[in-house]
């Protein structure tokens, strides 16, 4: 696996190399996910907030040049600070679903303090997130689509149950995205 060169201001950020993104593009477009909000992934996204208990749940395409979160929960008790309200889009540096979507599998943070790879991700300066709980929306083609997550304010132990709950969410997910498609419905 090969890794994009830090930041210049010397961070140690290393976003893995994403080499099935141009393939990965066109099946979303094909899918017709990732260039617009869906009412129902937002809904989902609110379900998986509601299952793991975060301020912030999402599920996200990762495209060519960046992230979409076509599903995005951001709680009401999410106290900004002075910080930048989430937005639907952010470059691929930021966050740890890329490398979700690049590994193939969950990742589990506790604490993102306890990964210097993780640590100086600027989601952790610029939002605040300090735990993320996230699993690959991998479809029957074997192509990885995106990711479901959940993210907290706070460091936090997901423990076995975060891991399997995330993982089920994301193959619940997937199943709907494909029946839709096969279907010719929306989500």
């Amino acid at each position: 696996m090969s890794y994009d060169p830090p930041r210049p201001a010397g961070r140690l950020l290393l976003t893995p190399q994403d080499q099935e993104a141009p393939a990965r593009a066109a099946r979303l477009r094909r899918l017709g996910l990732g260039g617009r909000p869906e009412p129902a992934l937002d809904a989902f996204a609110d379900r998986v907030a509601h299952l793991t208990g975060a301020p912030y749940a999402m599920v996200n395409f990762i495209g060519e040049q960046g992230q979409f979160f076509a599903g995005l929960h951001i709680g009401p008790h999410v106290a900004r600070g002075g910080k930048p309200e989430l937005g639907r889009h952010l470059p691929r540096d930021y966050g740890y679903c890329p490398h979700v979507v690049v590994r193939r599998r969950a990742l589990v943070l506790d604490d993102v303090a306890d990964f210097p790879r993780f640590a100086c991700n600027p989601v952790v300066d610029e939002y605040g997130v300090r735990s993320y709980l996230g699993a690959p929306l991998a479809d029957s083609t074997g192509m990885v689509l995106g990711t479901v997550g959940a993210a907290d304010l706070a460091p936090r132990a997901w423990g076995r149950p975060g891991l399997e709950t995330i993982k089920a969410a994301a193959a619940d997910l997937v199943a709907r995205i494909e029946a839709g498609a096969r279907d010719g419905l929306p989500l």
